[in-house]
């Protein structure tokens, strides 16, 4: 029997990909193991948390596998095999950790300053240009997984990738679901038509949707908390002062794994940088302050908030979750009543 991607999966992440779609395109393997899909291999979805002691993830799971998840997804949906690339793209330029890259670019607000490689990245791949040729697809047609709305849509929508962060981070970053309640979930959505007239990823059932968002808005907190905002921005300093002082280049993000990188920073021969960048991953606390604290490694952070208000069916429209029901608009209020303090900091300078 021919050896495939699937068999080099953890045993949870192969099975999490047959409840999302029971049938593995077969042309997707071939895109999968493209060099630069491949190289998603090495970055994780966590943007960088794996690396501290102040998360306790169940597994890494890479960049890789959260696409092939949205891949699977959109196939599953539309059956559609420019829908399904253009899934399976969209994070092909995103480089070693992730949005950490965002921050370190400005951009920690939408966390999209990455995104306009993707083109680029495509068009000057051999394997990729050749296996489009030879499924007589364009660039144009896979470029963007924004033009489809299963794919990607903006928030509060459901799509594709919005739902496949969501499950998988509720399984490696926050055990919030097992496999079978995602697929008890993943089972109930269909597409739906919204009230732009566009179609979304939606629940047939009233009961299905407010048990998804119980469990997801337990997510949401954990996505622009002080742990998780510090330690992204961080990372992004550390990158940055390499990168001036030539340790590192933009390229060599487009290059090495998390591990690869680490390992460079933490033999990069900067003193300064060791010894802060090993404080940064044994520490285990988060301060939070509401005026600048001196002498400590103190950033104040405005981030992306991540969350979902999906569509539900009824017997007459489509309708968003929170008006159907009261105790799912109280969960996403609070959600929204949630923040950090306005400076965040280590107990150490850098």
């Amino acid at each position: 029997m021919q050896h495939t991607y699937l068999d080099e999966v953890k045993e949870t992440i192969r099975d999490y990909f047959k409840i999302l779609s029971d049938e593995f395109p077969e042309f997707l393997y071939d895109y999968i193991e493209t060099p630069q899909m491949q190289r998603l291999r090495g970055t994780g979805i966590a943007c960088g948390t794996d690396w501290t002691n102040l998360f306790c993830h169940k597994f890494f799971q890479s960049n890789l596998e959260h696409s092939v998840g949205v891949a699977l997804i959109v196939w599953h949906f539309t059956k559609d095999k420019k829908q399904t690339l253009a899934g399976l793209f969209h994070d092909i330029a995103t480089p070693t950790f992730k949005h950490c890259i965002d921050f370190m670019n400005g951009d920690s607000k939408k966390q999209e300053s990455t995104e306009a490689e993707t083109e680029d990245i495509i068009r000057s791949s051999r394997e990729i240009m050749s296996l489009l040729k030879r499924d007589g697809i364009e660039v144009d047609e896979v470029k963007d997984y924004h033009i489809y709305p299963i794919a990607d849509n903006d928030t509060p929508k459901l799509s594709a990738d919005r739902l496949e962060y969501t499950f998988t981070n509720g399984i490696s970053f926050k055990e919030v679901w097992d496999l079978e309640k995602i697929k008890q979930i993943y089972d109930n959505i269909e597409i739906l038509t919204n009230e732009e007239e566009t179609i979304e990823l939606g629940f047939e059932n009233q009961t299905i949707a407010e048990e998804f968002i119980e469990h997801a808005s337990k997510l949401w907190p954990l996505w622009i908390n002080k742990e998780d905002k510090i330690t992204m921005q961080f990372l992004a300093d550390i990158l940055k002062e390499m990168s001036k002082k030539q340790m590192i280049s933009k390229q060599d993000l487009y290059i090495y794994s998390e591990q690869e990188i680490i390992e460079k920073i933490k033999h990069c021969g900067d003193s300064r940088i060791e010894k802060t960048f090993r404080k940064f991953q044994k520490a285990t606390k988060v301060y939070e302050s509401d005026e600048p604290v001196e002498g400590k490694y103190c950033v104040s952070i405005d981030t992306k908030r991540r969350y979902i208000i999906p569509l539900v069916k009824t017997e007459n429209e489509n309708i968003r979750i929170n008006k159907l029901s009261k105790v799912t608009d109280e969960r996403i209020k609070d959600f929204f009543k949630f923040d950090t303090k306005k400076y965040i900091y280590f107990d150490f300078n850098f």
